[in-house]
């Protein structure tokens, strides 16, 4: 491709202003403005459209990846269609999650119990939707991604790749489990994307989780039920453990030792330290630079780990200024610079080396 890595970043429609068509991308990223659920703070739909303009304006060498700016990565134009639905549904989402708070019960409210399931039959609709993209780019021996909005909106990607037969795993890293059976009567909400996962793949052997602090009982019963398929590093204990002379590396070696060859990395934004990405939906006090999770990214490959798709979500820009959209650019190039060393060292999944 003909791109200048030292000149001014050109906006011309594609992430990071690169030259790169879909027909010729190895990467093939899927934005989703989706934020219906959100049951705190909404934007998420808007990060998609502000990463892509924040996108032009970083560098392009990347230290761990030689000539990192000839990936071939494309990503689709944002659906302005799902955007509309989606601001449409939100803006009835806010009245119905409103009421909850204020004490209501969804079983005595029939006009919001149609709401539910109006939304509820649309995230199914979307989730289809990624799910045939998806399985078309595999089919092609590209990589799939989503860029969201919402932590829910990746779930059709990650059925996609559950349909290829081969044992995989998700690497979470997050401030929350988002392992409840459903949140405010959305089985497909943000907070249940794990859950969902879970529950609905036959070939994943392992969820394995960085960063939780955010966490309700039910989930803490459903980790500890599961036999060891679900392991959870939480906040707390990675910050003990450091407390008491831990180096990072020997925790990220202990994450990766639970891993088997084939890895999703599922990216909620919240999962860092809160000053990097304010205004995300739900901000939780604690998490980790961003440098400390692009090494644990990073040591996955070292390791002979093979990245097989990935999404990052919940980065919900804020009204004046592009400091979430700016650190959002940044962690999603970082996810594909890893995920391209991943494809140069050990190819695409499901072909094994």
């Amino acid at each position: 491709m003909i791109f200048d890595p030292n000149g001014v970043g050109i906006a011309n429609g594609n992430i990071f202003g690169f030259p790169v068509t879909e027909q010729e991308a190895q990467i093939v990223i899927t934005p989703i403005p989706w934020d219906a659920t959100a049951s705190y703070g909404k934007g998420a739909s808007e990060g998609p459209q502000a990463i892509l303009e924040a996108s032009t304006q970083l560098d392009f060498f990347h230290p761990r990846l030689e000539n990192a700016w000839q990936t071939k990565v494309f990503m689709s134009a944002v659906s302005q269609e799902w955007k509309a639905i989606n601001d449409d549904l939100c803006a009835k989402a806010v009245e119905y999650i409103q009421f909850l708070e204020d004490g209501g019960k969804l079983e005595n409210n029939p006009a919001f119990q149609t709401l539910v399931g109006v939304i509820s039959e649309t995230q199914t609709a979307l989730k289809n939707n990624l799910k045939e993209r998806a399985l078309e780019l595999i089919h092609q021996g590209k990589i799939p991604a989503v860029l969201g909005g919402e932590h829910s909106a990746p779930l059709g990607l990650i059925e996609a790749l559950d349909e290829q037969g081969q044992p995989f795993a998700v690497l979470q890293i997050d401030a929350h489990a988002d392992l409840r059976d459903a949140y405010e009567g959305f089985e497909q909400s943000h907070a249940s994307i794990m859950y969902n996962v879970v529950k609905n793949t036959k070939n994943l052997v392992k969820l394995v989780q960085v960063g939780i602090r955010d966490v309700a009982q039910s989930e803490i019963d459903l980790i500890r039920q599961s036999e060891g398929k679900i392991n959870t590093f939480f906040d707390w204990d990675i910050k003990e453990a450091q407390f008491n002379g831990a180096s990072w590396r020997q925790i990220t070696d202990e994450i990766i030792s639970e891993l088997p060859e084939n890895v999703y990395i599922s990216f909620d934004i919240d999962g860092l330290k809160p000053y990097l990405c304010p205004n995300t939906g739900t901000p939780v006090v604690g998490g980790f630079e961003l440098e400390e999770i692009n090494f644990l990214f990073f040591r996955l490959i070292e390791k002979g780990k093979r990245i097989i798709a990935f999404d990052l979500n919940e980065v919900a820009p804020e009204k004046e200024g592009d400091w979430n959209a700016n650190v959002g650019a940044r962690a999603l190039w970082n996810l594909i610079c890893v995920t391209e060393k991943s494809r140069r060292l050990y190819g695409t999944f499901p072909n094994y080396r």
